[in-house]
């Protein structure tokens, strides 16, 4: 993926690393036919590692961002991305219906909307990654009060001397 700039990354290649590692291990028993829908997906972080597993779908609502996964999945027959505000047009319960797993990893202000849909959808497996423990609560309170039951959350300091952190929730 050709990094567009002013796009987000994370700060260290070992948070990078951290993060994704908690997301494969989610991931667990995914095969080659299932289809995994990586949403608020930025540059690619959780989507190409994903891919060596299944098919993803990525949707990015920057459009420096979802245009470099776009070029980046031209030819791929396992990778699709497209340019969607999550916030205004969050993916439907319907669009969501074949997917195996969501992978949610919203900015600070999280996933409100999208939890929404998510709550009422019957996705077997949600993976939430925040940076805000605020809003990744209310968003877990969403999904669980549409039936998600959270299994596991890891905490990661990547964000040495600052009050800041990331997580990622097992649903």
């Amino acid at each position: 993926v050709e990094i567009s700039p002013g796009a987000f990354l994370q700060p260290s290649v070992a948070g990078e690393e951290a993060l994704s590692s908690a997301v494969m291990a989610a991931l667990g028993k995914i095969s080659k036919k299932d289809h995994v829908l990586d949403l608020f997906s930025g540059c690619g972080t959780f989507a190409g590692r994903v891919l060596e597993k299944c098919a993803v779908h990525a949707v990015e609502g920057d459009f420096g961002m979802a245009n470099s996964l776009k070029n980046a999945a031209k030819g791929h027959t396992r990778f699709t991305a497209e340019a969607r505000d999550l916030f205004k047009e969050p993916m439907s319960v319907r669009e969501m219906r074949p997917y195996k797993a969501v992978i949610f990893d919203p900015p600070r202000a999280g996933a409100k909307e999208q939890c929404q849909k998510l709550a009422k959808s019957d996705v077997p497996l949600v993976i939430g990654v925040s940076c805000n423990p605020a809003t990744f609560a209310r968003d877990a309170k969403l999904l669980r009060d549409g039936g998600y039951r959270l299994q596991s959350l890891q905490i990661f300091d990547q964000f040495l001397y600052t009050s800041h952190v990331e997580m990622v929730g097992v649903f």
